[in-house]
């Protein structure tokens, strides 16, 4: 498994990580959540992302604190907070006050001293961003995190915490997650350039578009039973279009073309992109986690790209 730098850090990652947003609530237990992350140390998978609200608001952490064990010093463990953790919406934010409760919550459910990245899942416009790096800034002081990241930040709100944090000495962002995937590139517009100029590392979530990235959908055929995108009417509404439908057809009549298929296709143009550091992509079995995985080793060449744009265009 290859291994990138996380923006300008010395935290290495692997090019392909295990999203754990499918461990615990309805989706697997703990007994397929050990086989999934087994799985991950074998192929060499060293980031494992989690966030206090996967699995019904603590499940996912809580699986992992019991399947990690003595292969915690082995991975690098990132999780987030910020989310509503409740039903009143009063768990939630970005401010001194609520990060040193969560923070403590994550890591005794995650069974660890420490989380190696530990991420903002999205902005809090009721706090400002100095507070919030401030506190962050102690948590890495205090040995209860190593590096931080935003998610979902818009490129002033990326902009500003950089700015503030370079002004105030403080420990900055290395990281941004955000959508990114064949179907959605509209983040090299605005935030991908931002990116660039302070040498974050991107950590696109949804990379597989829900699932119709993977080859498993086709146009009026029977969608899959397990499938995300059959399963949430939301993700259907998002990701199922006529222009969508168009467009994976002329993305899996690339990869054929080339010996090769939709999945692999999506991995890798993932992977040549320089700004991505390592892609997250969930899975429920282990062989699923091994298909995501090598999907990511096609090397596409400067003319692949150039034409994988073309029919991209405006996504």
């Amino acid at each position: 498994m290859q291994q990138r730098n996380l923006g300008n850090s010395g935290l290495k990652v692997s090019l392909v990580g295990l999203g754990c947003n499918n461990f615990g609530g309805d989706r697997i237990d703990l007994a397929a959540t050990r086989q999934v992350v087994h799985k991950a140390f074998d192929l060499g998978i060293t980031l494992i992302d989690t966030a206090d609200v996967y699995g019904n608001c603590g499940d996912s952490e809580t699986f992992l604190g019991e399947v990690l064990g003595d292969r915690r010093k082995d991975i690098v463990l990132a999780s987030k907070c910020g989310l509503p953790m409740d039903s009143a919406g009063k768990l939630k934010g970005a401010s001194r006050h609520y990060i040193l409760s969560a923070i403590d919550a994550s890591l005794k459910r995650l069974k660890t001293d420490w989380i190696d990245l530990y991420i903002i899942h999205r902005p809090d416009p009721q706090t400002p961003i100095e507070e919030t790096l401030r506190t962050l800034d102690d948590l890495v002081r205090a040995g209860k995190v190593r590096y931080t990241g935003c998610s979902t930040y818009a490129r002033w709100q990326v902009v500003e915490a950089q700015w503030t944090a370079r002004h105030h000495n403080l420990n900055h962002y290395i990281t941004c997650q955000d959508q990114y995937s064949l179907l959605a590139r509209g983040i090299e517009r605005e935030l991908i350039p931002v990116m660039k100029d302070y040498s974050l590392g991107l950590i696109p979530h949804t990379p597989l578009a829900a699932g119709l990235l993977t080859g498993k959908y086709r146009r009026n055929a029977p969608m899959p039973e397990a499938g995300r995108i059959t399963r949430e009417k939301r993700q259907a509404e998002r990701w199922i279009s006529d222009a969508n439908w168009a467009t994976v057809e002329k993305l899996t009549a690339f990869a054929e073309a080339r010996g090769h298929n939709l999945l692999e296709l999506a991995m890798s143009w993932l992977a040549a992109q320089p700004v991505v550091s390592s892609i997250i992509a969930g899975a429920t079995s282990p062989a699923q986690l091994e298909s995501n995985a090598r999907a990511a080793e096609w090397k596409l060449t400067a003319e692949d790209l150039a034409e994988i744009d073309k029919i991209t265009q405006n996504r």
